[in-house]
């Protein structure tokens, strides 16, 4: 991994902000999709696809690629916005979200779209896939890493925790899970609906070494992979705080756009439904307001 100085954290941090702009242009297409989950995990995403990630969008299928297996699909906007600025197929595609018979489909869908490892739906499932695969490619002698991206909530699900249990006790190494802790769910906020905490302690009783880190400082998501590569003899996670509906202030820390596009809904305090996604693109594009249209 090269190292991460201050030209390329402008580079990362330009690219998740055209990444935001993709997410919320591609839910207005569709007209339904998920909003905060995609928006909070954009600079992970970026960071791992523009950095992290030994990959090749031009060869998705090459044997020495790492894993990334995205666990809670209903967030792929933002994986769909990365692998498409990344190169894997036009960004025009990014329009064809959710509409029938398209590669772009709700949930990540393994055999319509190259570069994707795993169909997923169901939450809780994708840490069981990836934790086989992890064990596979050990039995093949391959160096490969396997990365698994998880919600929060699905921490809820027993699925996960038997995922765990048995990663830990058969010391995958080359196994690094990543929480997306946003304290946010379909209908509240995780400690209200059903309490997660202390989930650092939890993840470290199945025998994970475990981290948490700020989901939106580049710096620390490098920082927190390349630790946990050095942890050999046990699987990883990192718990990366962040700021559900990120880069746009209607949006943000409001469970209510878990599920909703711009346009569906007008909780309180945000703009009129027919203004919602002008304001958010106005909002990403000046980076709140932070620049000018001369200066960009």
């Amino acid at each position: 991994m090269a190292y991460l100085n201050d030209e390329k954290i402008k580079q990362l941090t330009h690219q998740a902000n055209e990444v935001r702009q993709s997410i919320i242009e591609m839910l207005v297409e569709a007209k339904s999709g998920h909003s905060a989950g995609p928006l909070g995990m954009a600079d992970v995403f970026t960071t791992f696809y523009f950095h992290i990630l030994k990959h090749d969008p031009h060869n998705p299928d090459w044997e020495e690629r790492d894993r990334l297996i995205l666990s809670n699909g209903h967030i792929c906007p933002v994986q769909y916005a990365t692998m498409a600025h990344a190169g894997y197929f036009p960004i025009e595609e990014l329009k064809t979200l959710r509409k029938l018979g398209t590669r772009l489909q709700g949930h990540p869908h393994r055999t319509s779209l190259p570069g994707l490892e795993t169909t997923s739906g169901p939450l809780g499932s994708g840490l069981s896939q990836a934790a086989g695969m992890a064990y596979g490619l050990r039995m093949d002698e391959k160096k490969n890493w396997v990365y698994c991206l998880m919600s929060d909530a699905e921490q809820q699900i027993g699925q996960i925790w038997e995922a765990a249990m048995w990663a830990g006790n058969n010391k995958l190494g080359k196994l690094i899970g990543i929480i997306d802790r946003n304290n946010i769910q379909i209908n509240g906020f995780t400690e209200n609906v059903m309490p997660v905490e202390p989930l650092k302690a939890k993840w470290e009783a199945f025998n994970w070494h475990v981290q948490e880190i700020d989901g939106h400082n580049f710096e620390e998501i490098v920082n927190a992979v390349e630790e946990a590569k050095a942890i050999f003899n046990r699987p990883s996670l990192i718990i990366a705080h962040t700021i559900p509906g990120k880069g746009v202030d209607y949006m943000e820390y409001r469970y209510e756009w878990h599920g909703s596009p711009p346009g569906s809904i007008e909780p309180k305090g945000a703009p009129p439904k027919a203004e919602q996604a002008k304001k958010a693109l106005e909002q990403l594009r000046t980076l709140g307001g932070k620049i000018t249209s001369e200066h960009q």
